[in-house]
Parts: structure tokens; C-alpha cells; sequence
């Protein structure tokens, strides 16, 4: 029996030219069974489906039609964010450029815990986190430029941000850091807390959505010793962004440590029209990105930005078959300090495809075009008599509710689109009330979409 093909090596562009049309394919019949943005029968008519398709994950002998029918399966199962009616969550469709770099980076599978299995992409994603960072903070002189490590997602980089300010602070005050956030906050954030031991946070109430600066000034007054404050620019529930410069200031005059957690919108970086929005991101020890939010990879594809490159050190590590010292003293490049996993794949190639490819203007275009779908669905909602908005958008969330519902009545409203397969849309409770949430990231979105979607929960809303 010959061994299957490798998807590299001198073959393996030939290996994987037939799989390449066989999963398009099957893409494409996967797509037209589903007919929708989501399958349609809830999670119990969708488990049997992929039972009933699948069989034994593992038989005695192989099929060499599972690639097909696997491809197919899950395309037909699938939540697909391309589809305008796909609008629940922080969940982008990715690029067509972003999504071929990481085939590449599937089939070449190099490793970036060593020089030697990443030469070319631990080159490339210096040179991405470097510019990543650069966007954030500016060209900061004197001192060593700000720095940038690529991670899985927003999780990651908030674990990532205060286990280096828990760090930091011991180095040069000693005492425990106790982390300070809104309600409004990420549940990573406290979740990090708890995973390195740190005492319970400090908790901000936030009854407008965003941390207000004169209750923080109390908190900060209040609790003495070493302190983190989290703020975010781009809550999950509304897209709210936190008043950052003030924020700021009062982190300075308390001599407390700030970080910030941009994931959803640090991709206004790329618009020079709502780029303001995120005056004072520069401020913050750290900042958390996602571009596979408002940046459109694939997931997984996020980065944490650090202001003071020295604020690494602790990541530093010794492996004597990774990175033994007369290695590094030769000049080959020292990868372990670049992340809390030693196994990472090239994340940074779909990342640097798609800024080389669109450039800031391009970029920024999709940003654009985005917020302007969220106020055009404000536009509706304001306008239709049986809906109510919450609130006009910040970035591209909408948060909106049949009028005079009760809230069973709104959850069930959700709840009958999903099993039906016919939008997707997410929930808040905010101002004591709940809500459906729109998060619109596709940047094909048509007005028709939009009002087809207000059309469905309209009349799935009993009266």
C-alpha cells in the first residue's frame, strides 16, 4: 500500500491541486443544502445530520471520499458569516487572500517555537508585530520601539497582559496586583485574574455602558497598592469604547498600571475616519487586538501590543534543543519569549497577505463601509413602528427590541429564527432589559439585507 501524499515537498502541489476542487466543491453543495445563514432543525436535527453523514469516525478501512463528504457536512451545518443574515456575534467572514495564505501556511506547517523550523515566518511576523505596534503606539522616541506578540484571540492577549503586569510590578514594587475593570469588561479579565491566582477584582459598575472616570478616581483612591486597570474599547455586548484619555489620566495620577482591550475595536487603526475614536490607545501599557474581528482573518489571528518591549522579559525562556545559549549567541533568533505556547503555526502570514494586498486604504474602506451598515439598520429601527433601538451604534453593533415585548418574548423571538435557520442574531441585557444584538461585520451587506432581517423578526414577533 503506498503512503498517502504529503502536502509539501516536491509533490505536494500536485497532491493537493484535486483535494483544492474537491473541497470547493464541496463547499459549494454544502452551502446550497443549508440554504441559509445557519441550518435549519436546532442542535439535535443537526447532530443527527453529521451522524448519519459521518458514520464511524474511524473505520477499519479508509474512504477516500471523506474529504468530500466531511467538507460537505460541515458547510451544510454551518453558521456562515458571509451571509447578511449572519449578524450575531464578533464573527467575520474572512477575506478570500487571507483565507488562501493560510492553506499555505497549513501546507508548508512551519513551527515558531525555533528558528529552524520558521526561518522566513519568524522573519515576516517581526515585521508585522513590529508595524502592528507601530499603528498602536506611533513612532516613540527615545527608547527601544513598542513591540507586539501574536496570539489566538483576545483571551490569550488579555491572559498575556496581566500575567506581564503582574510581573512587572513585582520587579520594581513588590506587593500583589489587583486588577480593576467595569462591568462592561471582557469575561477573560477576570477569568485571567482567577487563572494566576490574583486576588478578586475590582468591579466598576456601569450602568451607561462604559467606565466613568470619576468612579474609577474613587476605586483607585480607595484600594492602595499595585493596581491594573482594565479598560476596553469595544464592549462585547454594545461596541461601546470607554473614555480612554480620561481613563488615562487618572491611571497617572494614581501611578496604576493601564491596559486596554481593543479587540473589537482596534481595527479602527486602519480608518482615518473613526480612527479618533481611539484617542488615548496609545496611552496603555498593553493593548489587546483581534483581526479576526473588524481585520477579516480567519481565526485565529489576534496580537497584545506592549508600549515597553522590556515588559517581555519574563516570557523568557531556556530550552536547551530550542534555543540553547551559544545558538542565540550565534545569532540565530530566539523564539520562546514570543509566546506562553511553544507549538504556534504562521498566523502572521494570512495577517501580512492582507495588509500588503489592501494596504491602510483598503482596510480602512471595509471599517467604513461596516459602521456604515450599523447606522443604516439604526436608521431602520428608528423608522419602524413595532422596533425599538437602544441606542445609536459607536461601532457595528445594534442593539434593538420589538417594542413593548417582554423579554421571554424576545428570547423566543432569537431562538425560533435560529432553529428555523433564517438569521442569526445575538442577545444583551443592558438597562435591565433584553435585547436582540446585530453585529455587522460583512462588508457586503446590501440595504435589502438589513431590512429583510427587521422584516423576520417582525413577524416572528407575536402581538
Amino acid at each position: 500500500m503506498s503512503s498517502p501524499p504529503l502536502a509539501s515537498g516536491p509533490d505536494g502541489t500536485d497532491a493537493l491541486r484535486p483535494l483544492l476542487d474537491t473541497v470547493l466543491d464541496a463547499l459549494d453543495t454544502g452551502r446550497r443544502a443549508r440554504g441559509g445563514p445557519l441550518p435549519a432543525g436546532g442542535p439535535a436535527a443537526v447532530t443527527a445530520q453529521v451522524r448519519a453523514a459521518v458514520g464511524d469516525i474511524l473505520p477499519a478501512h479508509g474512504d477516500p471520499d471523506a474529504l468530500r463528504t466531511l467538507v460537505h457536512t460541515l458547510a451544510a451545518g454551518a453558521a456562515d458569516p458571509a451571509d447578511p443574515l449572519c449578524a450575531a456575534h464578533l464573527h467575520c467572514p474572512p477575506l478570500a487572500v487571507a483565507t488562501a495564505a493560510d492553506l499555505a501556511a497549513s501546507a508548508l506547517n512551519p513551527s515558531l517555537d525555533s528558528w529552524d523550523q520558521a526561518p522566513a515566518a519568524s522573519a515576516l511576523e517581526t515585521l508585522v508585530t513590529h508595524a502592528l505596534a507601530t499603528e498602536v503606539y506611533g513612532h516613540r522616541a527615545p527608547g527601544a520601539p513598542p513591540d507586539a506578540l501574536v496570539t489566538s484571540g483576545g483571551t490569550e492577549s488579555n491572559q498575556l497582559a496581566l500575567l506581564l503586569a503582574r510581573e512587572a510590578h513585582a520587579r520594581t514594587h513588590g506587593g500583589t496586583l489587583r486588577l480593576v475593570h467595569g462591568a462592561n469588561a471582557h469575561h477573560s479579565l477576570p477569568r485571567a485574574a482567577w487563572l494566576l491566582g490574583l486576588p478578586d477584582p475590582v468591579v466598576l459598575p456601569t450602568p451607561t455602558g462604559r467606565v466613568d472616570p470619576d468612579t474609577l478616581d474613587t476605586a483607585l483612591t480607595t484600594h492602595r497598592g499595585p493596581l491594573l486597570v482594565a479598560a476596553t474599547a469595544g464592549t462585547t455586548d454594545a461596541g461601546l469604547i470607554d473614555p480612554l484619555p480620561e481613563i488615562a489620566a487618572r491611571c497617572a495620577a494614581h501611578g496604576a498600571r493601564l491596559h486596554i482591550d481593543a479587540a473589537y475595536g482596534g481595527g479602527l487603526l486602519f480608518s482615518d475616519r473613526h480612527r479618533p475614536l481611539l484617542t488615548g490607545l496609545d496611552t496603555a501599557h498593553t493593548v489587546t487586538l483581534d483581526l479576526h474581528k473588524l481585520g477579516w482573518q480567519p481565526v485565529a489571528a489576534g496580537l497584545l501590543a506592549v508600549r515597553d518591549p522590556a515588559d517581555l522579559t519574563p516570557l523568557h525562556q531556556r530550552a536547551d534543543y530550542l534555543n540553547a545559549d551559544d545558538d542565540t549567541d550565534a545569532g540565530l533568533p530566539d523564539l520562546l519569549g514570543r509566546s506562553l505556547r511553544t507549538t504556534r503555526r504562521p498566523d502572521v502570514l494570512k495577517i501580512a497577505a492582507t495588509l500588503r494586498t489592501l494596504g491602510r486604504d483598503g482596510l480602512g474602506a471595509l471599517v467604513d463601509q461596516v459602521h456604515a451598515h450599523a447606522h443604516h439598520l439604526a436608521d431602520l429601527v428608528d423608522a419602524h413602528p413595532h422596533l425599538t433601538l437602544h441606542a445609536r451604534p459607536t461601532l457595528t453593533t445594534v442593539l434593538f427590541r420589538p417594542t413593548h415585548a417582554t423579554d421571554d418574548t424576545v428570547a423566543a423571538v432569537r431562538r425560533r429564527l435560529l432553529t428555523d435557520g433564517r438569521a442569526v442574531l445575538g442577545r444583551a441585557r443592558l438597562d435591565g432589559r433584553l435585547w436582540l444584538k446585530a453585529t455587522l461585520l460583512n462588508p457586503h451587506t446590501r440595504p435589502d439585507d438589513l431590512a429583510a432581517l427587521l422584516h423576520l423578526v417582525e413577524g416572528n414577533t407575536p402581538r
